[in-house]
């Protein structure tokens, strides 16, 4: 643990505030021990397994991959092990007083880093606030709108070593962007990833989030997503899963605001012995406030997922409207889903529902396309296709759907011995 002390927190470099701000979070987390299986939120899990000891916080850097995109970003940020590489924006979004880059250097950094997430600290989160090296804002002002996505790109590299990126995303009141944020990592590399990314949203803002996990089969990562709501603003955030030995996204959705909305979709896909763990909280504080969980997983191999979630209604949130799903395909008989919906109403007047499942590839679909023909590998990946899909033509940022369906393809026809195509 001596890698990830005070001491170790107080050399990274930034403004003295941000260094005060690591070392206090350092200190502080003498007091927490890691988590285990005995909790409730972890029972589940391998943390079991992970020796922090093992792991250093990242240094040095390597060439950050290429984004595949089919438009152009309206900004782009290369991340490598925490530290920004390269930022672009594009001349109108930065006139238009956009800030996309290092939060060091925003006027407002201070008051902008912790201001949503601190609420809902877990030992994770705090590692990231003592060792994250170079937090990346993304600062949308009031009323302006962005039409292309501002891109996060994410790389980790260097086996042993644990990396914090951390992101931070305010949109002022009316404004409205979408924003891609992409974690890959090395080949081979055995690596610790904890993600923070925290999302305000004021009155009347519209802000469309889509993550992509591809890290590599030998990374573990503990991600939290952590978004405050206002008042008639809309959060769409969307996580695809697909890399990671053990991969947990955490996302606390909080609606403060009257008539806030939270629509909030997750697509993973999990073989060989990976697992893939996801922690959902849609908390509706302000009244008509409305949220939709859509989370949508395939497993095959020795593969297995987790989800809980829960929707907790506050005494205020009279005429909340909420629903939480969750359906898993399994591919094999040693594919394994654990879902646990929940919910905790403290008013009488909402609407409340949640839903799970988990199954094997329908025998009936299967046959009706095999009556007709269609080989049975091909009418199983028309079959998980078309499972998925649900979330894939709805994802807050269409630009990134192209190489997502393609990468989701590769891996059903890896699933299914059947061609790659297109879901």
């Amino acid at each position: 643990m001596s890698d990830f002390s005070p001491d170790s927190a107080r050399v990274i470099d930034g403004p003295d505030w941000m260094v005060r701000r690591r070392v206090a979070a350092a200190e502080a987390l003498a007091d927490f021990d890691l988590p285990t299986t005995a909790l409730e939120e972890w029972r589940y899990s391998p943390v079991d397994k992970l020796d922090l000891a093992r792991f250093s916080p990242a240094s040095g850097l390597a060439d950050p991959p290429m984004v595949p995109l089919h438009v152009e970003p309206a900004a782009i940020v290369r991340v490598v092990n925490g530290r920004i590489v390269t930022v672009e924006i594009d001349d109108d979004v930065a006139a238009a007083g956009v800030r996309v880059g290092a939060l060091a250097g925003h006027d407002r950094g201070v008051e902008l880093i912790g201001a949503v997430v601190d609420g809902a600290p877990d030992y994770f989160t705090r590692l990231n606030d003592a060792f994250a090296p170079d937090p990346v804002v993304v600062h949308i002002p009031c009323g302006v709108s962005i039409d292309r996505p501002i891109v996060i790109s994410n790389h980790a590299a260097g086996d042993a070593m644990a990396m914090f990126p951390r992101l931070v995303v305010r949109l002022e009141a009316g404004s409205s962007a979408t924003v891609l944020d992409r974690h890959t990592s090395d080949a081979g590399d055995e690596v610790l990833v904890c993600p923070v990314a925290e999302f305000d949203v004021d009155h009347e803002a519209r802000l469309g989030y889509l993550n992509i996990q591809q890290l590599s089969r030998s990374a573990w990562q503990i991600a939290s997503q952590v978004a405050r709501v206002g008042q008639e603003a809309t959060l769409t955030a969307a996580t695809a899963g697909l890399g990671g030995a053990y991969a947990r996204t955490r996302a606390d959705t909080r609606l403060v605001g009257r008539g806030a909305r939270g629509d909030l979709q997750a697509l993973y896909f999990g073989d060989g012995d990976q697992a893939l763990d996801f922690r959902t909280y849609q908390d509706h504080v302000g009244a008509d406030t409305i949220s939709n969980l859509l989370y949508k997983g395939v497993l095959g191999g020795r593969s297995r997922s987790i989800y809980s979630g829960l929707i907790k209604v506050r005494p205020g949130a009279h005429g909340t409207n909420a629903f939480q799903t969750n359906r898993n395909l399994k591919l094999g008989p040693d594919a394994w889903a654990e879902s646990v919906p929940n919910l905790e109403i403290e008013n009488n007047d909402v609407k409340c529902s949640h839903a799970s499942s988990v199954g094997p590839v329908d025998e009936d679909q299967r046959f009706y396309l095999e009556s007709r023909g269609v080989p049975t590998a091909e009418a199983e990946r028309l079959i998980v296709g078309g499972f998925l899909d649900e979330v894939l033509r709805t994802l807050p940022v269409p630009a990134a759907v192209p190489s997502l369906r393609s990468a989701v393809a590769a891996r059903i026809a890896e699933a299914t011995d059947s061609e790659p195509a297109d879901v």
